[in-house]
């Protein structure tokens, strides 16, 4: 047992867990004043969800005896974490509790980040019964194949993912696409596209979900080591890469820079960088930071060629960041680094490539048909898509009976000692109320 080990891993579960606040305020901001509550709701009923059934029969799905050829641990095998309280249980020179706990907030945010391709049109019970079977039969199952020594993408196809770009973000990418699909599109899309109503929330969850990202990414070396060293300066290089490459191509297309795009190519650098940070060099890192973003920039329009509604990009970013990452790897592999495999540019050949595309590939079409299915499973038992007068007049109210901004009034007078201009907002905001639009 290593206590500095012990407390790097113990920090890095923390910031991990952060993410899925901060993919609160992210998705938060995206939305329509008037969903903004529910599209945060839907990350924390994700945290309520799966830590309860990480600690039942999650970690043992994942990181149980195989049972499957690689497909599947024995999901009853540490039931409640049992065996594993002890001093004896240790998964390298950590408390395996300590393990544990750094794997649930995966699984957390893996499923918090499907909720964004359904934003404004999920009813948010039908959508905890989702987040529930979606983890058992997809996230749990997969996080053995990417992260168990005996699944049959580490040993078997020995592809790498290092972080989770496969069982993370291919994963939820692809569930993202088959719920967007299952629900159908919002009422008025695409003709109505719908703007962000709060960007500062927007910036403030890009912001927290690249500090968290440090602990996602250096804190799998599982160790205070060269490899979450070099990981590390990865995460941050990629990530710069590719909000520079996000916004040269929002001007190259549409005349300016956004801040939104900004705040997705943070997220799209982070994604791509999430498999690969450990088998690449900084200069490495940095190429696959930039093609990923310009890709990603380009990719969150397919939604509009093909007519699926991913509301907040899910597909455009997490799939396509995802798979891009992944795929990358194949070809900006250097042995120099703490994986130690070569890619096509440092002498490796494609043997490298094609494993990276087989583990990607299986990944996505696997989480497709299993969201696809479980999708439609509790829309014929429950019910999944909220009433049309719901999604017009506003999610929020209809769903959980409340608002996220009050200003200033109360039963339609200004509240005492408000100033003019506070009342006057108040007011605006009560003729949009009146009109059932939404304030953003």
């Amino acid at each position: 047992m290593d206590t500095g080990d012990t407390a790097w891993m113990l920090t890095s579960a923390a910031l991990v867990l952060l993410m899925t606040p901060g993919l609160a305020f992210f998705y938060g901001g995206m939305v329509r004043s008037k969903g903004v509550l529910n599209m945060m709701m839907m990350s924390l009923g994700a945290m309520g969800v799966v830590g309860v059934l990480w600690v039942l029969v999650g970690y043992s799905t994942a990181f149980g005896p195989d049972i499957g050829g690689g497909l599947l641990g024995g999901p009853f095998e540490f039931f409640g974490l049992e065996g594993l309280l002890g001093p004896d249980a240790r998964t390298g020179t950590v408390p395996t509790t300590v393990f544990a706990a750094f794997q649930a907030m995966f699984a957390i945010i893996a499923v918090a980040l499907v909720s964004g391709a359904v934003a404004d049109r999920a009813r948010f019970g039908p959508w905890l019964l989702f987040a529930a079977l979606w983890a058992l039969v997809a996230y749990f199952p997969v996080a053995h194949w990417v992260f168990d020594p005996t699944g049959w993408i580490v040993r078997g196809l020995r592809a790498v993912d290092f972080a989770g770009g496969t069982a993370v973000h291919v994963n939820a990418g692809a569930a993202g696409l088959a719920l967007a699909l299952v629900l159908g599109r919002r009422v008025g899309w695409p003709r109505d596209r719908p703007k962000p109503h709060n960007l500062p929330l927007v910036v403030l969850g890009a912001g927290l979900l690249w500090f968290g990202w440090f602990g996602f990414n250096a804190g799998s070396a599982v160790a205070a080591n060269t490899t979450a060293g070099v990981t590390f300066v990865n995460t941050l290089v990629a990530t710069s890469a590719a909000v520079l490459a996000w916004l040269a191509a929002e001007r190259v297309r549409d005349g300016r820079a956004t801040t939104l795009g900004a705040a997705s190519g943070v997220v799209a650098g982070l994604v791509a960088i999430t498999p690969a940070c450990s088998a690449v060099t900084p200069v490495g890192a940095i190429a696959i930071g930039a093609v990923t973003g310009a890709l990603c920039a380009l990719a969150v329009g397919l939604k509009y060629r093909f007519g699926f509604d991913d509301a907040l990009d899910v597909v455009g970013v997490h799939l396509v960041g995802g798979l891009s990452g992944t795929v990358l790897i194949g070809l900006f592999a250097d042995p120099r680094a703490p994986a130690g495999v070569a890619g096509l540019f440092h002498g490796g050949g494609v043997d490298q490539l094609w494993r990276q595309v087989v583990g990607a590939s299986a990944v996505l079409a696997y989480s497709f048909v299993v969201s696809l299915a479980l999708g439609h499973l509790v829309k014929s038992l429950v019910g999944f898509r909220v009433d049309e007068e719901a999604e017009i007049t506003g999610i929020d109210e209809a769903e959980h009976a409340e608002t996220a901004y009050e200003f200033g009034l109360r039963g339609g007078t200004p509240l005492k000692g408000a100033t003019g201009h506070e009342a006057g907002h108040g007011d605006h905001q009560a003729v949009h109320a009146g009109r059932g639009e939404s304030g953003a």
